[in-house]
């Protein structure tokens, strides 16, 4: 099971650094997106590509040295230590930024044409900021106590999960009462020319966003069930013979980040487009 957790994070590392720096390069050529919701969307890139170029790598060699006992102890301690401050900071602004962007969605529906003006690119980026400072913040208390830094890393992603679902709740029966309203305002021409429309692609637009929303539920449950049923037990991090049951969870929670650039393209046309347009560019140059 070792081994066989070692070559995956491997290849999810490999597919993590090439399938979000793909990503970084189509969203830098995409112009259609509104501005902080494309920044929301490249926080989340860069997070992910440091999972598969920084946390990845680091716990790939930490399992390795582990088990081959050719490095000494010291390098594998600091080199540990290096892997959970990379998966609290890392883990913690992508599950965040996910959140984020769920709440923008909602936003966009609640303000209408206010939107561009309470959404701004200046407030997003100060949002971000705050989002690095907490992750940091939480993985400086990992130095001091792990236990209290993962309840805390806990409380926070069950804080965010809770945030998402609220907003799509939220954006569900706004567009029900939305679509109802439209079906008793069919007589009047205007309204009914328009509506259908906009009703429509915001609709598509969520829908996109909702299936990384739940990649990234579905990869963070694993986690939370084995923090749930191994944190009064002190038996997190890997201590104790649950050990290889929360590396299996650390492996799916990483797996997202591989994740997010397939539902990128796939969801989203703009950006698939960008993404095709970025690897023919990268053929002829080969």
């Amino acid at each position: 099971m070792a081994s066989f957790l070692l070559a995956l994070n491997i290849f999810l590392s490999i597919t993590a650094s090439l399938g979000n720096a793909l990503i970084l390069v189509a969203l830098h050529k995409e112009t259609s997106l509104h501005p902080p919701t494309k920044l929301l969307f490249r926080c989340l890139a860069v997070t992910d590509l440091c999972v598969g170029t920084i946390a990845q790598p680091v716990f790939a060699f930490v399992r390795l040295s582990s088990t081959t006992n050719k490095v000494s102890w010291e390098v594998i301690y600091y080199m540990d230590r290096l892997r959970i401050v990379s998966a609290f900071v890392l883990c913690q602004v992508s599950i965040f930024t996910s959140s984020a962007i769920s709440v923008d969605r909602l936003q966009a529906l609640l303000s209408g044409l206010r939107y561009r003006q309470v959404v701004t690119l200046l407030r997003v980026r100060a949002v971000l900021i705050c989002f690095w400072l907490f992750g940091m913040s939480c993985a400086s208390i990992c130095f001091w106590s792990l236990s209290i830094a993962s309840n805390v890393a806990f409380a926070l992603i069950i804080l965010s999960l809770t945030t998402s679902v609220f907003s799509y709740s939220k954006i569900y029966w706004k567009l029900r009462q939305l679509q109802l309203q439209l079906s008793s305002d069919q007589q009047l021409p205007n309204r009914g020319r328009q509506m259908p429309l906009n009703v429509a692609r915001f609709k598509k637009s969520v829908s996109s966003i909702l299936w990384v929303q739940m990649a990234s539920v579905t990869c963070y449950i694993p986690y939370i069930i084995v923090q749930v049923f191994l944190m009064p037990y002190g038996q997190t991090y890997g201590l104790g013979k649950y050990q290889t049951i929360f590396y299996l969870a650390l492996t799916l929670m990483y797996l997202n980040s591989s994740l997010n650039p397939i539902l990128y393209c796939w969801r989203i046309r703009e950006v698939r487009q960008a993404a095709k347009e970025a690897i023919k560019q990268l053929k002829c140059c080969c």
